[in-house]
């Protein structure tokens, strides 16, 4: 046990991967067939929001902050291409992409500028736009809208051999490996770790947690896509869903509440664990409201993990 903690404090995602690993079994034990390759791309486009909304969640608090208003973001992002967008003529990739994309970076930036200029609390800040974002989608439509061939089929689909899912996770990822060849990540985790600190080398904090958020409202805008893409209807109902998954994916995956800790890895695995025990609890009969528990109980896991098990112990000095 006493070799087992280190290598958890080390890497802070390795116990949501260790995690997923045994859900998968146990997935394969009850349903052999969930890695077919006839329902793999399925299974990657189901899992692909899951993902996304915890890649959109982590920023933030790399940054010392939250943002639980990702998940309804990401059902305003559905719901305004659907119900919006496409009866507009505005539906064809290259222009409806440009604009989901500006408009969930926009939200996650005004999320920013609340935060680090006007100095809302983050949970007072996201939890109003939550609500905004909420209020928005039931207006643009309260009902289901059913929307008609678009481009976003191929990502619940293929092209070729490749899953559609692992585009749109990808460009996610390949964004944040981008953003870690230059000096805009080190700067997040040195202001989520310590503000004054990093002010004091010269940090712009303001810019860092402003863009923290932005990157957060792209990721979000992303998910939206890859929702849309399973579920081919707007859906302003799974708004609570998602902002409680994006969170539990995150902190599940090692990223600290604190800030300064975690990564977009960490919350691959985190979500990766979620999506596999919702369908282990559903291939095994489990009524669908004990899902929403589930979800609960593995966010309160994650936090306490998060907070003592994992967390590095601090060096002290001798007196």
């Amino acid at each position: 046990m006493n070799r087992v903690l280190p290598l958890f404090q080390r890497w802070p995602f390795a116990f949501a991967l260790l995690l997923a690993l045994v859900l998968l079994v146990l997935n394969l034990i009850v349903s052999p067939s969930f890695l077919s390759p006839a329902r793999l791309p399925g299974t990657l486009a189901t899992l692909a929001p899951f993902v996304l909304v915890g890649f959109a969640s982590t920023p933030s608090i790399l940054a010392g902050g939250i943002d639980i208003s990702v998940g309804p973001l990401a059902t305003f992002i559905n719901c305004l291409f659907v119900a919006i967008l496409i009866p507009a003529g505005l539906g064809n990739w290259h222009l409806a992409g440009p604009i989901i994309l500006a408009v969930a970076a926009g939200i996650g930036a005004l999320n920013g500028i609340l935060v680090a200029v006007v100095r809302l609390h983050p949970v007072v800040a996201t939890t109003g736009m939550l609500f905004l974002l909420v209020g928005l989608s039931l207006t643009i439509a309260q009902n289901p809208v059913a929307a008609p061939n678009n481009w976003t089929e191929v990502f619940a689909g293929g092209i070729g051999i490749v899953p559609g899912a692992l585009l749109t996770i990808g460009v996610a990822g390949l964004t944040w490996f981008a953003l870690r060849r230059t000096a805009f990540v080190s700067n997040l985790l040195a202001t989520g770790e310590s503000d004054v600190s990093a002010y004091g080398s010269g940090v712009n904090i303001q810019a860092i947690r402003i863009l923290a958020y932005t990157l957060g409202g792209l990721f979000a805008g992303i998910a939206g896509i890859a929702l849309t893409a399973i579920v081919q209807s707007s859906q302003s109902s799974l708004a609570s869903t998602y902002a409680l998954l994006g969170l539990a994916a995150a902190v599940l995956g090692g990223t600290s509440l604190a800030g300064g800790r975690g990564g977009l890895l960490g919350a691959l695995f985190g979500a990766v664990s979620i999506y596999l025990l919702q369908q282990l609890l559903t291939a095994s009969g489990v009524a669908p409201s004990l899902i929403q528990f589930a979800y609960g109980a593995v966010l309160v896991v994650g936090v306490v993990l998060g907070a003592t098990l994992l967390a590095p112990r601090s060096k002290r000095n001798a007196s």
